[in-house]
């Protein structure tokens, strides 16, 4: 039996999974076995009556911080000896999450992601644990939660047997560098609109030229920035796990 993809979640709010990942292709994959999902609720590790997770920030300041030995300790929980799941921590500080990076962990075993809460997490738990800062934008959000669903939607959906049509992923925004080309259906014209012709041509080559070309424009007026990647230059899996420090 094939072994599924695994994501482990570190949240101090776990019912709030699987969520919109239970739903739809990505909920089907998780009853057939392609991924598992286990929510690990922090709080279990605190060592207080109270199960607090977090403490003021030395040096003070507004808001709280997360503490060291209850996210290790979580960590310890789930992430034993061998597994060679990355750890990523859900961070507006941390490396922007791509279409690539999203290709190279559907391509691993899963990943352990924390969300985090408050001000943050101590930073002696990123560094001991080997977290690797992850980000969805230049942004700033209650928590990690929602970070981390769309992180494992964009990466699940990737992963053999989720979405019935492997083409699809194929001609998609990003899969080439560039931006998806427009979409067309039914009704042929609408409210003075008509689909271009060329699409109701049958002929599959101009189509194919007429969806590049639409492509590049899109990604030139828009995402300008993509078009050094659509050029060919490689790059860097920023996601790559580092050895914890010693």
């Amino acid at each position: 039996m094939t072994t599924p993809w695994r994501a482990s979640v570190l949240t101090i709010f776990p019912d709030l999974f699987p969520g919109p990942l239970g739903c739809s292709v990505l909920g089907r994959a998780l009853e057939a076995g392609i991924w598992s999902l286990d929510a690990v609720d922090l709080r279990d590790f605190a060592t207080d009556r109270h199960r607090s997770v977090d403490d003021t920030p030395f040096g003070g300041g507004a808001g709280m911080v997360m503490r060291p030995d209850v996210v290790a300790a979580a960590v310890a929980a789930v992430h034993g000896p061998g597994d060679a799941r990355p750890l990523l921590y859900m961070s507006p500080r941390g490396a922007p999450f791509s279409q690539d990076e999203a290709r190279r962990l559907a391509g691993g075993p899963g990943a352990v992601i924390l969300s985090g809460r408050y001000e943050g997490v101590d930073e002696r738990a990123i560094e001991a644990c080997g977290f690797l800062e992850v980000s969805l934008g230049d942004f700033v959000m209650t928590g990690g939660e929602i970070a981390a669903m769309a992180l494992l939607d964009a990466t699940v959906r990737l992963l053999p047997g989720v979405v019935g049509s492997s083409a699809s992923l194929e001609e998609e925004s990003f899969s080439s560098g560039l931006l998806e080309y427009p979409h067309y259906t039914r009704p042929q014209s609408w409210e003075g609109r008509s689909v271009p012709p060329v699409l109701l041509s049958g002929h599959h080559a101009e189509i194919h030229a007429w969806r590049q070309a639409a492509a590049l424009a899109l990604t030139r007026r828009r995402r300008p920035d993509l078009l050094a990647t659509a050029a060919g230059h490689p790059q860097p899996d920023q996601f790559a796990q580092p050895e914890p420090p010693r």
